[in-house]
């Protein structure tokens, strides 16, 4: 969706496309900013506090639906900048433009263009880059709501919200957090090639949309590196890496911390 901002990007001085990213505090914001430092995009960064664990109005200035992350790139040439919201979009949008080589090869050769033609890494690539937030983020998410509502409820109904939180946390998010956690384990175990990321041998924007949610659910108390040993090394690849510590140092830099989790 192309939109105009309240303070519109502009062509940079050396004709690049201009890039700001809007980041948000504990959103998935963060792993576009390691995005644009793995493809070496140069770009301007505004961070911006949550209200009431919300996004700032500010944002409803950007993009109509206020949510984070939020991308704005303007071309030579282009009379305004183009907005672009979710994750996925955003990934693919800039793997698209500026970094090819963060998507795995597409068709088997001899099978261009053909059903069943496709790669092993590109379907995984292409199922993780949905499966971040259509399937992972929504029992991170949910769960991060029941903390809250833990958390704020008033006194004397506490003991009640107590109740209803743990039990959908034990029949509910405890049960599929865990089949997700195995599964991810039986994928990186089994990537092609021997490979030490989910897509294979080498780094991919699937991995970079992964990244998030596996850093949050760190935090939780039934994904640990007895339980998940592969898939906590994999984790641990990634926050080691070059384009990933850079992101952070940003964060740093301009907030005074980083924190992952949610």
């Amino acid at each position: 969706m192309a939109s105009q901002d309240d303070a519109s990007p502009k062509v940079s001085a050396n004709g690049k496309p201009k890039v700001i990213l809007y980041w948000l505090e504990k959103s998935r914001a963060q792993r576009i900013l390691w995005l644009l430092e793995e493809l070496k995009v140069d770009y301007e960064l505004k961070t911006y506090k949550r209200v009431n664990m919300l996004a700032p109005p500010e944002f409803k200035k950007i993009h109509p639906l206020g949510k984070s992350p939020l991308l704005s790139i303007q071309a030579e040439g282009a009379a305004e900048p183009l907005v672009l919201a979710e994750s996925g979009v955003i990934t693919e949008y800039l793997i698209d433009h500026f970094g090819p080589s963060l998507a795995p090869k597409r068709w088997l050769e001899g099978k261009e263009n053909q059903v069943q033609g496709e790669t092993e890494e590109w379907l995984r690539y292409r199922y993780f880059m949905h499966y971040a937030e259509g399937t992972l983020m929504p029992y991170l998410v949910t769960a991060v709501l029941f903390k809250a509502l833990k958390a704020k409820s008033p006194f004397f109904i506490r003991p009640i919200a107590n109740a209803i939180a743990g039990n959908v946390d034990s029949l509910y998010l405890s049960p599929n957090l865990a089949s997700n956690f195995t599964f991810l384990e039986s994928q990186v175990k089994s990537a092609p090639d021997g490979g030490e990321y989910l897509c294979g041998s080498k780094l991919t924007g699937a991995d970079i949309l992964m990244s998030f949610p596996l850093s949050a659910a760190k935090g939780r108390s039934n994904f640990t590196e007895e339980r998940y040993p592969a898939l906590w090394a994999y984790v641990g690849r990634l926050e080691e890496m070059e384009g990933y510590k850079k992101a952070a140092q940003k964060i740093i830099d301009v907030e005074g911390s980083y924190d992952p989790s949610l």
